[in-house]
């Protein structure tokens, strides 16, 4: 294989780090390692040289390196990112404590939001004034910059964001305070609104500026260590991540605005998704991505992945549902509409002072892990469950290359669960296994049922380290019928970002009544966001694929949806009214009603940029030698089935030739498949596992 063809990924989670390639003849080859926590570059690269080496592959060989990491998100969950100071129009200071008129627990009166992630003695006002139309009302006051600059140096910030009133409309006091900063602190870490979301709604703006400067010199560092690690081990310095939005780009850009790579981890497992679930003919589905420390969820219609950009980060929750906001840091960027919980296998199992069970959000990560890792780990977990009730080899995973030391497992869940709610160690564990099921339904639902999709019309693709021990469960819950379990689904957001393609976005605010709107207007708005896009690829526009989109409301309306909106040559009476049409019908959809006699406005111009055929294609499924005798297990599946169950332990390739009758434990290199009594597995041609769920109205089961 030659320089010019091998592509390697590798995706940074909480526990592990994995990395996948495909190889010459299609197949996949993949590579599980611990994540280093203290610097997650020497994850990568290990895993990376690993691979290699299995391989029989040199450094040499690799083209290009793509990756994805939490770096960004923890920062943020942690509360560990620089600090940052805000300079903002004078009166304004406060609208990140303000944030929106919402209480995300409405009957909890103990509830506290999230602190600020720019403190207020760090938020400073400079005297100017634009109006809505980028009229200038009060002259920019340069003396009461430097004013803020000079307690900026006093108080050792690190990193500076710049968000003023109505900037998007005319960003010349935004670009000279920018100027300013640059003149007196070189090496500052500056965000300006204007680069960042020039779009209406101040909140909004301000919170997403403010995280692209309170995370921008940890990204910046940590990208920084990983080009030099991979320098160092004769591989590509130039490497390239996967966005939060499920495209590809040059790791150099990603360090001007990190913000758009906060969920950049979840879009590459989802865009797998999506990519497997279309080959496979399956174009409704609910992506299902659990690792070690979170569970995540998103949807597919029509083959296509459901996007935002309105997206909250933290709060205990990451999502964009419009039905449970409030708890998070506004992040209004693109974003594949992914909901992620605290819940994964590495998740510690506690009581509360009410002698309630709960499982997470505190994970025990990679260090010191699970407790049956047998690294220190003195808590239970998720995994320590799983082990406990059959699910997972008692002796090792990965290959062997974690051994598992289940006494371990049985000891901390009868002290610390069973013995104090006085349970017996099966049903405590099983225990566990029901309340994290619970947990993360609450993760689905969040993109079906609040936004008025019923999950039983759709199937649901499992993967992630813990997906497969999981899934059937979750399904059972929502009331979904089938779930997918594809090759290569313990390392499956590595695959993920092979599978995409390089691509980037672009916005601008432009408030216009639907009836005024003219071709004059709009064609040359839509080109400037077609030519930043293009210049931000490196790429013609010819070479690009463009979607155009913008986001509609009714006149008063606090809230947009967006849609698709490729203008035409002539915007024509017919023409807007279909585009009326589009967007009521939505809103119907969404909502419930439409407003028939209320004026509809544009709000925001959308425009996506993409260099398709940078990915590449689903591969193909090569087992290796399938079929091999492994000895059985008795399984818990639950009171439901009697308690515990001989259970058939099997590779992928076993389950060719048919359906096979549940349970059954699929055990791979990269993950585990959880098969019940009461449902079939087979293997699809693309060397999916397909799991069969009994119908709901037809089971005799309690």
């Amino acid at each position: 294989m030659t320089a010019s063809t091998l592509r390697i990924a590798a995706d940074v989670g909480g526990t592990f780090t994995d990395v996948a390639m495909i190889r010459g003849d299609k197949s996949i080859a993949t590579r599980k390692v611990s994540s280093t926590p203290d610097d997650y570059s020497r994850g990568v690269v290990r895993g990376i040289v690993e691979l290699l080496e299995v391989e029989g592959l040199s450094a040499e060989e690799v083209g290009e390196v793509l990756h994805a990491s939490t770096v960004a998100t923890n920062t943020i969950l942690e509360g560990k990112g620089a600090r940052t100071a805000l300079l903002t129009t004078a009166g304004f200071r406060d609208i990140l404590e303000m944030r929106r008129v919402r209480v995300p627990r409405l009957y909890d009166p103990l509830y506290r939001k999230p602190p600020a992630l720019v403190p207020r003695r760090w938020r400073f006002e400079v005297e100017e004034r634009m109006d809505h139309r980028g009229n200038v009302l009060t002259a920019l006051d340069e003396t009461t910059v430097h004013r803020a600059l000079d307690a900026v140096a006093a108080e050792g910030i690190e990193a500076i964001a710049v968000c003023l009133l109505h900037s998007y409309a005319n960003p010349a006091h935004e670009r000279r305070i920018g100027e300013i900063i640059r003149e007196r602190f070189p090496a500052m870490f500056v965000s300006l609104s204007v680069d960042i979301l020039p779009e209406i709604r101040e909140y909004e703006r301000s919170s997403t500026t403010a995280i692209n400067s309170y995370i921008g010199p940890p990204v910046r560092g940590y990208l920084n260590a990983l080009a030099e690690r991979l320098h160092a081990a004769g591989l590509p310095r130039q490497f390239f991540m996967m966005h939060s939005a499920g495209g590809i780009l040059d790791a150099r850009t990603v360090m001007e605005r990190p913000a758009q790579i906060v969920e950049c981890g979840p879009a590459a497992g989802a865009l797998g998704a999506s990519k497997v679930m279309g080959r496979a003919g399956e174009g409704d589905a609910i992506s299902f991505d659990m690792g070690g420390t979170t569970a995540k969820a998103a949807l597919i219609e029509n083959g296509r992945l459901v996007t935002t950009d309105d997206y909250e980060v933290g709060g205990g929750i990451s999502l964009s549902s419009r039905l449970a906001k409030g708890g998070g840091y506004a992040l209004k960027l693109p974003v594949i509409d992914i909901s992620e919980v605290g819940a994964g296998g590495g998740s510690i199992v506690w009581i509360d002072r009410a002698g309630g069970l709960k499982v997470g959000p505190q994970s025990a990560g990679s260090v010191p892990g699970p407790a049956c890792y047998g690294q220190g780990g003195d808590r239970p977990t998720v995994t320590d469950a799983n082990v406990v009730l059959g699910y997972l080899n008692p002796q090792a995973l990965a290959g062997g290359s974690v051994p598992i030391d289940a006494g371990l497992s049985r000891a901390v869940l009868a002290r610390d669960v069973a013995e104090p709610l006085g349970l017996d160690l099966d049903a405590a564990a099983f225990g566990v296994h029901e309340l994290i099921t619970n947990v993360m339904t609450r993760g689905v639902k969040s993109v079906t049922t609040y936004r008025g999709r019923d999950p039983r019309e759709f199937t649901m693709i499992a993967f992630g380290g813990n997906g497969g021990v999981h899934s059937v469960s979750l399904a059972r819950a929502l009331g979904v019928r089938r779930v997918v379990v594809p090759p290569g689904s313990g390392v499956f957001s590595a695959l993920g970002l092979l599978y995409a393609d390089v691509e980037t976005s672009a916005s601008a605010a432009f408030l216009c009544p639907l009836e005024k709107l003219t071709t004059d207007l709009l064609a040359p708005r839509f080109a400037e966001l077609v030519a930043r896009a293009s210049h931000e690829i490196g790429r013609s526009t010819e070479e690009l694929q463009i979607e155009r989109r913008a986001d509609f409301r009714y006149a008063g309306q606090a809230f947009e949806l967006t849609l698709p909106f490729e203008e035409s040559a002539a915007l024509s009476a017919g023409d807007l009214t279909a585009v009326r049409d589009r967007f009521e019908d939505e809103h119907e959809r969404l909502y419930g009603y439409r407003l028939a006699r209320n004026a509809v406005e544009l709000v925001t111009l959308r425009v996506t940029a993409r260099l398709a055929g940078a990915g590449q294609v689903v591969s193909d499924y090569r087992p290796a030698q399938g079929g091999e005798a492994r000895p059985d297990r008795m399984v818990h599946f639950g009171p439901a089935f009697g308690g515990r169950v001989a259970t058939r332990v099997v590779d992928r390739a076993a389950l060719a030739g048919g359906p096979k009758q549940g349970p059954l434990i699929v055990e791979e290199y990269d993950g585990t498949t959880v098969v019940p009594p009461d449902c079939r597995a087979a293997l699809d041609p693309l060397g999916n596992i397909v799991i069969d769920l009994p119908d709901p109205a037809q089971e005799t089961r309690p």
